[in-house]
C-alpha cells in the first residue's frame, strides 16, 4: 500500500485519469544494469493483495478492486459454491460500515466518494463479484516512492489460494489525499478486521446446507419426482423484496405425499401432470413461484432453502409480440394463414403462438419439467370448451391439454399447472392439489369424480371431427441459426453496441430483445452475464473480422448454420474453466460490472428472441 499512497500524494491536483494507480509502474533496482520498469496495478496489504483496474473507458475515477485474501487466513484450505458465497456475503457488512462513516448526504457520491459492493438476492449462484484464484505473493521490498528491490528468496515466493473479492470505488473528484485515504488506509483496515472477526463455523454451516440442498437435487434425478418442498418452508415473500413474509403459514406435506430427503421431511412432487387448485388468494401461483425460484439453492433464512426443483426446469408463458425463427409449431397449431406450422417465422407472436414456441423450445433445449400458471397463459393455447369446440368448426390451434399427456408418456417432460378456472386439465392430470387457506391438499379423486359426471355433457355436444383423438404430435426441433447474421455492430456502425437495461432489455448491435417474459432471469447481474456471454460467442463464431461476409460462388452471402444449444454449451465449458469475468469487457459503459452464471435456458431463450436480419 505504501507504493499506492505514494501515487495519490503525487497526483497533479487536476488529475482526474488516474493512470499512474492503474498503470502501477514501479522501477526494479538491479545491481549493475539500469533499473528495470514493471507494470503491476497489484497493491500489497501484509499477505492481501489488491488489484485495481478500470470499471470501463468512462469511469476512470471509479476503480475496480479485486482483493486477494489467501484462503489460509480465513482457517480454511478451499472453499466451494456456498462457501465463496458465505465469505462475500459476510463482507458486504464491512463495506456497508466503511459507507456510513465515509458519506456526506451533502455530497454526492461523486464528490465525496463511495465503495459498492453487489447485494446478492437469497440465491446462491457463481458470480464474478467471488471467485478462487491463486496468487503469487510480493516478491519485492518498496524502498522510497516507485523504486523496488527483489527479496533475497525471489524464487521461494509463495503462491496462495484466494477469495479474490471484487467491489468498486468512487473517487472522490479533485479530493487525491482522501481518495488515497479510502483506499490504501481504510479499506484496508475493514478488511483486516474482516478477516480477524471471520466466523469459520459459519461458513461450515453454509457449506453443510448446500451440501444437503445438492444431495436433495441427486435424489431427484433417480427418483420419480421432479420436486421437493420441505415442512415449514416459508413460500410467500414479503412486499417487494426477498425476504420470507413475517406469519405466513409455514408449507405441511399432504401424507400421501410426504417423504424424507437428506434427513429433512417434506412433500415430493411426481413427474408426469400435476394440477394445483383453489381459489384466488390461496396461495398456488405462490406455491408455483417457489417451485420455480427452487432450481437454485438459497441461504439459511431464506425460508425457502429446501425447495429444491429439478434443474432442467422451465417456467413458461405466453409472450405477445415476441419474435420467432423457424420454429416447428405443428404439435399445436394444425395450419396457419400464411406460412407453414413446420417452420414458422414472425417478428410479432400472438398469445397462442408464442406460447407454443417457448413450451416447443424448451423441450427441444432438453427441460425436463415445465411449470405453467393459466394467468399467465393464453387462453385458447390452454383450453377450449365443449361449447367452443361444437361452435368453432375449423379450429387451427391443438390447445396444450390435448398434448399434455403425450408430452409426458413420449418425450419424458412433466408439467406442473396451477389452474383455477377451467376442468379440462382434471381428467388429464396424474395428481391435483387444492390449496385451502395456504395449506395444499391432495383431492385427485374428488376433482376426478366431479369432472366425470359433466364429461358425457361435453362428447354429447362436440361435433364428430372435434371427438378424434389428435395424430401423434412432430416434437422435432430446428435449433439451427445463420451464424453470420450474429454480430454486437449495428449496420454501418464501426463500434459495438452493447447495453444492459433495468427495464427488460438487451441491446445487442441493431438487436433490441426484449428479455421480461423469460422468468428464469433472476437477477440484472445475471443478465449482464448474458449479454457479455452472447459477445463472446459472437466473438468466437466470427472471429477476427466480426463483419467479415462469407459469399457463394453466386455472389449472395452463404449461410454457415450453427446449432445455438450445442455453442452455448461450448461456451458455458469455457467459462467454467476460464472464468466468468474473463466475458467482461471495460469498453462498454452501459452493462453492470457485476454478472451472476445464468443457464444455458436463458442463455439461449434471449438467442431465440433475436430478430437476426
Amino acid at each position: 500500500m505504501k507504493r499506492l499512497a505514494f501515487y495519490f500524494r503525487n497526483l497533479k491536483p487536476t488529475n482526474q485519469t488516474y493512470e499512474d494507480i492503474y498503470e502501477g509502474k514501479m522501477y526494479e533496482l538491479g545491481e549493475e544494469s539500469d533499473p528495470t520498469v514493471h507494470n503491476q496495478a497489484l497493491y500489497w496489504n501484509g499477505e492481501i493483495g489488491y488489484e485495481i483496474t478500470k470499471s470501463n473507458r468512462l469511469e476512470l475515477s471509479k476503480p475496480t478492486v479485486v482483493i486477494h485474501i489467501p484462503m489460509k487466513l480465513f482457517g480454511v484450505e478451499k472453499a466451494g459454491t456456498a462457501g465463496l458465497d458465505y465469505i462475500f456475503r459476510s463482507f458486504i457488512p464491512y463495506v456497508n460500515a466503511l459507507n456510513e462513516a465515509n458519506d456526506n448526504r451533502k455530497r454526492t457520491h461523486k464528490e465525496n466518494g463511495h465503495y459498492y459492493i453487489y447485494e446478492p438476492s437469497h440465491k446462491v449462484l457463481s458470480r464474478n463479484v467471488i471467485t478462487t484464484r491463486i496468487i503469487a505473493q510480493k516478491y519485492y521490498k518498496n524502498l522510497s516512492g516507485t523504486t523496488i528491490v527483489p527479496i533475497d528468496n525471489e524464487k521461494d515466493v509463495p503462491a496462495f489460494l484466494c477469495a479474490s473479492i471484487m467491489i468498486q470505488v468512487q473517487l472522490p473528484a479533485g479530493k487525491h489525499l482522501k481518495a488515497g485515504q479510502m483506499l490504501a488506509h481504510d479499506l484496508p483496515e475493514a478488511v483486516n478486521c474482516f478477516v480477524n472477526e471471520f466466523d469459520r463455523q459459519k461458513m461450515e454451516k453454509a457449506e453443510k446446507l448446500y451440501e444437503k440442498q445438492e444431495a436433495i437435487r441427486a435424489w431427484l434425478k433417480d427418483s420419480p419426482y421432479c420436486a421437493f418442498v420441505a415442512n415449514g418452508s416459508i413460500l410467500p415473500r414479503a412486499k417487494g423484496g426477498d425476504n420470507p413474509l413475517e406469519g405466513a403459514v409455514p408449507f405441511l406435506s399432504t401424507a400421501e405425499d410426504e417423504v424424507e430427503v437428506a434427513g429433512i421431511r417434506g412433500m415430493a412432487f411426481q413427474k408426469g401432470i400435476t394440477v394445483i387448485t383453489g381459489g384466488g388468494y390461496s396461495g398456488k401461483s405462490t406455491l408455483l413461484d417457489a417451485l420455480d425460484a427452487g432450481i437454485y439453492n438459497h441461504v439459511a433464512g431464506d425460508g425457502r432453502e429446501y425447495v429444491i426443483t429439478d434443474y432442467d426446469a422451465m417456467k413458461i408463458s405466453a409472450e405477445d409480440g415476441r419474435c420467432i425463427r423457424h420454429a416447428n409449431l405443428s404439435p399445436f397449431i394444425k395450419w396457419l394463414p400464411e406460412g407453414s406450422p413446420w417452420d414458422f417465422s414472425t417478428e410479432h407472436a400472438s398469445g397462442s403462438t408464442s406460447q407454443a414456441a417457448n413450451i416447443m423450445e424448451a423441450i427441444g433445449w432438453g427441460a425436463r419439467l415445465l411449470m405453467i400458471d393459466e394467468d399467465k397463459s393464453a387462453t385458447n393455447f390452454m383450453i377450449q370448451d365443449f361449447v367452443m369446440k361444437a361452435l368453432i368448426d375449423k379450429e387451427p390451434i391443438t390447445p396444450f391439454v390435448e398434448r399434455v399427456r403425450e408430452l409426458a408418456q413420449e418425450k419424458n417432460v412433466s408439467t406442473i399447472l396451477v389452474i383455477g378456472g377451467s376442468s379440462e386439465y382434471l381428467q388429464a392430470a396424474d395428481r391435483i392439489y387444492m390449496m385451502r387457506d395456504y395449506q395444499i391438499v391432495q383431492v385427485t379423486k374428488e376433482a376426478k369424480s366431479l369432472q366425470a359426471m359433466y364429461l358425457p355433457h361435453s362428447e354429447a355436444a362436440c361435433s364428430d371431427e372435434n371427438k378424434k383423438l389428435n395424430e401423434p404430435a412432430d416434437f422435432s426441433f430446428q435449433d439451427k441459426i445463420d451464424a453470420n447474421l450474429l454480430n454486437t455492430r449495428p449496420e454501418g456502425s464501426a463500434s459495438e453496441m452493447l447495453k444492459v437495461s433495468d427495464l427488460g432489455f438487451i441491446l445487442l448491435g441493431n438487436e433490441q430483445v426484449d428479455i421480461r417474459m423469460i422468468h428464469d432471469i433472476v437477477t440484472i447481474p445475471q443478465l449482464n452475464a448474458i449479454a457479455f456471454l452472447l459477445r463472446r460467442l459472437m466473438e468466437r463464431l466470427n472471429p477476427l473480422d466480426r463483419f467479415q461476409k462469407f459469399f457463394a460462388p453466386n455472389g449472395e452471402t452463404a449461410p454457415r448454420w450453427i446449432c445455438r444449444e450445442e455453442e452455448v454449451e461450448k461456451l458455458l465449458k469455457e467459462i467454467e474453466t476460464a472464468g466468468l469475468d474473463t466475458a467482461h469487457s471495460p469498453f462498454f459503459t452501459e452493462c453492470g460490472r457485476w454478472m451472476d452464471l445464468p443457464r444455458k435456458y436463458e442463455i439461449l431463450a434471449v438467442l431465440s428472441r433475436m430478430k437476426l436480419k
